[in-house]
């Protein structure tokens, strides 16, 4: 393989790893998919689908609520902006 390709080839892997450790890309049934900034590169929850799982449950996950999932569920019209400030005022008191 010529030296080029290679290039190429190592450098698209390395485009992917970034990718995937900068953005959550969350399921919530087809075609709904959306795309949610991380705050720290990891590979923890990369690929996360919300489907079956009550908001109480996603928004327990201390690394999706960190980076904002809360504000996607509102979006997405599975939760209101009220049960959104309720829920997320408790982990504010448990972190207290």
């Amino acid at each position: 393989m010529p030296f080029w390709k290679k290039i190429i080839l190592w450098g698209g892997l390395a485009l992917s790893l970034y990718i995937a450790m900068s953005y959550h890309f969350i399921y919530f049934g087809w075609p709904n998919i959306k795309i949610l900034k991380k705050s720290e590169l990891t590979l923890s929850y990369t690929f996360f689908s919300a489907q079956g799982k009550t908001n109480r449950v996603i928004l327990a996950i201390d690394p999706l609520r960190k980076d904002g999932i809360a504000d996607i569920l509102v979006e997405v019209g599975r939760m209101s902006e009220e049960q959104k400030e309720a829920i997320l005022e408790m982990y504010e008191e448990d972190s207290n």
